[in-house]
């Protein structure tokens, strides 16, 4: 790997270990609905990246040509961030991020037909490595009913829009300045979510859960997903997409010692399989 490639996977591990604080975020803002938590985190991330383009010097205007292309972008990123968050509601925290951690497989599918992109042949065993280690993590579940069902749908919907979501990202990289086609994508997905989120203008809304929410919106969102974006500019957005996976592990981890979540073999059994994926693709 080159210096830019290495910047990139930096940038990747950024993103992880940002991405990771989002599912117990999410369980603390559960005072507030699916719609509420999305659209406040989207629109408060929106100020905080477009505060640092502004100190960073990039430009926050966009033209009517850039706003219409970022537009189906935002609405990707609004349906998969809803579908994650809703998953929390319904399923676990383990389950919630194994199923959205299939996406490397939607990616790999849909980069050959969007973007024309081969998988590169060392992200291959990788890619099955770290997949089997995510489906390790969820194991075998006996508590499984409808609702548990629900939430798993549901992660698997978040997990097929963070795959376009990925490659239409990857497709900007070369036309808008990273911080500017991030904020704009933030505020677009926020704007789309915000006729379902009437609740947050009631008088005594949770003050624990806006302050989870405005967490989120700077941890995950504002540094996390805006290091994903600056990473899928420089590397194949499979390999980005494997680096996240670690939020499986990691968020695991934490709903363990904050949320009193079990943790079992099969999580250290995937955790450790996911790590060796990963590996493989970065050799």
């Amino acid at each position: 790997m080159g210096r830019d490639e290495w910047t990139g996977v930096a940038q990747s591990v950024g993103a992880t270990l940002c991405f990771s604080t989002g599912a117990v975020l999410v369980r603390w803002a559960s005072d507030l609905s699916p719609a509420e938590v999305t659209s406040l985190r989207l629109l408060l991330a929106a100020l905080f990246v477009g505060c640092a383009a502004r100190v960073s010097g990039e430009r926050l205007a966009l033209s009517a040509a850039e706003w219409a292309r970022l537009v189906p972008i935002g609405i990707t990123a609004a349906l998969h961030f809803l579908a994650f968050i809703a998953s929390l509601y319904f399923t676990t925290v383990a389950h919630a991020l194994t199923f959205t951690y299939t996406a490397p497989l939607f990616i790999a599918a849909l980069s050959r037909l969007v973007l024309k992109e081969s998988l590169p042949r060392r992200a291959v065993p990788g890619a099955i490595a770290a997949l089997i280690g995510v489906a390790v993590l969820a194991g075998f579940e006996p508590r499984l009913d409808r609702r548990m069902l629900a939430g798993d749908v549901l992660a698997v919907g978040a997990a097929v829009t963070f795959a376009v979501y990925s490659l239409l990202g990857r497709r900007e990289r070369a036309r808008l300045p990273l911080l500017t086609y991030a904020g704009g994508v933030y505020l677009i997905a926020g704007v789309v979510t915000s006729p379902f989120a009437t609740g947050l203008f009631r008088t005594g809304a949770p003050l624990g859960a806006l302050a989870a929410v405005c967490i989120m919106a700077l941890v995950p969102s504002g540094l996390g997903h805006t290091l994903y974006n600056a990473a899928l500019r420089r590397l194949h957005p499979s390999i980005p997409n494997l680096i996240a996976t670690q939020e499986v592990t990691l968020g695991i981890l934490l709903a363990w010692a904050l949320l009193g979540e079990p943790l079992t073999w099969n999580a250290a059994a995937g955790a450790a399989l996911t790590l060796i994926g990963v590996g493989l693709v970065l050799r």
